[in-house]
């Protein structure tokens, strides 16, 4: 032992480097177990957004409102997502990664219940601000929380996971939309935009139980309670070690130091500092990364499919489709694919690769959107009603919404959680689900005023033409199937294809 040990004080050595890979190839039931509780969170937040494609419709009905106050409910829960995104990264870096998600569980429970309530659109409003508040939070802590608890054989699945839980929360929202629907006009859309409060209570409960982030725990210098999680989320005891080895070396901690109790500088332990990293002349490696995340997150939401999602009953009326049985119906089939291919896509994210699965996904929603644009401006321009044409227009959409699924959707979520080094992983993914949220907003409240103006198949085009865009960006983006977390500086470091004066251009 050495003599700053005996002292029990372990010194930060000058330079900071990456470990190696020391993970074993078994999964790890525990780890499953944990990050399928904090998805919870996540198929929240998915079922909060797809109730309200179809909940509208009663609500409108019920109190008389214009489509510029559905434009408005609708996307605020985005607007107040904002800064929930911009407070949650320093949120998790000071409570740690296990209670925001409670916070965030107990933003939604009180949101839900008032939106239960919703006397009038007012209160409506007020309850769906206070869900796009923890939406901010869910957004960002699910996936990260995921990413760290991970081991590298399989953390393209777990990762997933939150994303999985999210598409299978809109499914059930669709659900919710086809059967509560023929309940009274009064009580339905009630139960419907009331039912997460149950899931958000029974996650606060689950978390309770389950373990913290080791790399949270290393930051906070309480090395001993990370040893004792990575033993739970790893296979075996020397993997353990070699995982807690690498989490020290990038947190700056001396990897042979043995104290359960490292004494940490308090900026460290709060996340002072990250964003000024980030964003103040940051190394060639961290700016290089951090162009990638926000980009792959802008490209996520302005595909449009978002804006599909929350309003296909009037995407699918517009097509020629009648009934409001029919149109939720057919929102449903939507919702039922979308869970399943991204499902299919946490299976594929280990064996593929991340690019692989970004350019399949990326190439198909081209194809997919241009056949929309087609079939739609044939629909608009024709006097009569072309049966053809609808049908390939559900066909078209629901095919979009499957290669969406399985890369474009889950797959951002998953690399941008990945990238960012472990002093700035969790701000970084909040500043990334930030941009994500406002490009949500920008997409979801302009979507209904943007088609009036250059029509649905004029909308579809412009969709396919930023598609393509976002095609030529997941081109350069390096792979990091199978590498540790600790790795990543590294690789983009290494990695040229991303120009250190590019963050303007495509953005």
């Amino acid at each position: 032992m050495t003599e700053k040990e005996e002292n029990g004080q372990c010194q930060l050595p000058k330079e900071n480097g990456n470990g190696e890979n020391g993970d074993s190839h078994g999964f790890n039931n525990y780890a499953c177990a944990c990050v399928l509780a904090s998805s919870i969170i996540s198929g929240t937040f998915g079922y909060e957004t797809g109730v309200m494609a179809g909940a509208v419709l009663f609500i409108k009905e019920e109190f008389v409102i214009s489509d510029i106050q559905v434009e408005l409910l609708v996307g605020i829960l985005n607007v107040f997502a904002l800064p929930g995104c911009m407070v949650a990264g320093r949120t998790s870096d000071y409570l740690g990664r296990r209670y925001t998600i409670i916070l965030a569980s107990v933003i939604f429970l009180s949101g839900s219940i008032l939106m239960g309530y919703g006397p009038s659109y007012l209160i409506l409003i007020i309850g769906r601000s206070i869900v796009g508040f923890g939406v901010g939070f869910a957004s960002m802590i699910a996936p990260l929380y995921s990413a760290e608890i991970s081991s590298p054989s399989y953390r393209g699945f777990l990762t997933s996971l939150p994303d999985v839980s999210l598409n299978f929360g809109l499914f059930f929202g669709y659900v919710s939309n086809y059967f509560l629907g023929k309940l009274t006009l009064k009580l339905g859309w009630r139960i419907m935009l009331a039912l997460p409060a149950i899931p958000s209570l029974v996650l606060v409960i689950l978390m309770l139980k389950l373990a913290e982030s080791p790399r949270w725990l290393v930051m906070q210098g309480r090395v001993g309670e990370a040893r004792k999680v990575l033993l739970l989320v790893s296979n075996t005891k020397e993997e353990a070690e070699q995982r807690l080895k690498e989490i020290k070396k990038a947190a700056g901690m001396d990897e042979k130091c043995t104290q359960d109790i490292v004494e940490v500088p308090k900026k460290s332990r709060s996340g002072a500092g990250a964003l000024k990293e980030l964003f103040w002349k940051p190394s060639a490696a961290v700016r290089r990364i951090l162009i990638a995340a926000i980009r792959a997150h802008v490209f996520q939401q302005i595909c449009g499919v978002e804006g599909i999602l929350l309003y296909s009953p009037n995407v699918f009326e517009r097509a020629g489709m009648v009934g409001k049985s029919n149109l939720l119906l057919a929102t449903v089939g939507m919702g039922i694919i979308q869970a399943l291919f991204t499902f299919l896509s946490a299976f594929l994210l280990d064996r593929v690769g991340r690019r692989i699965l970004l350019l399949i996904s990326g190439g198909g929603a081209v194809v997919t959107l241009l056949g929309m644009g087609v079939c739609m401006a044939v629909v608009e321009h024709s006097k009569e009603k072309k049966s053809w044409a609808v049908s390939y227009i559900i066909v078209f959409i629901y095919i979009f919404v499957a290669f969406v699924g399985i890369g474009i959707g889950p797959v951002t979520w998953v690399y941008s959680s990945e990238i960012f080094p472990l002093r700035l992983r969790a701000q970084g993914l909040g500043v990334c689900v930030t941009v994500n949220r406002i490009s949500n907003v920008l997409v979801v409240s302009s979507f209904i005023s943007v088609y009036k103006k250059i029509t649905m198949s004029g909308s579809f085009f412009m969709y396919t033409a930023i598609t393509a865009l976002a095609c030529w960006f997941f081109f350069t983006l390096p792979e990091t199937k199978g590498r540790s977390l600790e790795d990543m500086e590294t690789i983009f470091q290494k990695n040229s294809k991303i120009g250190d004066t590019e963050l303007t251009v495509h953005i």
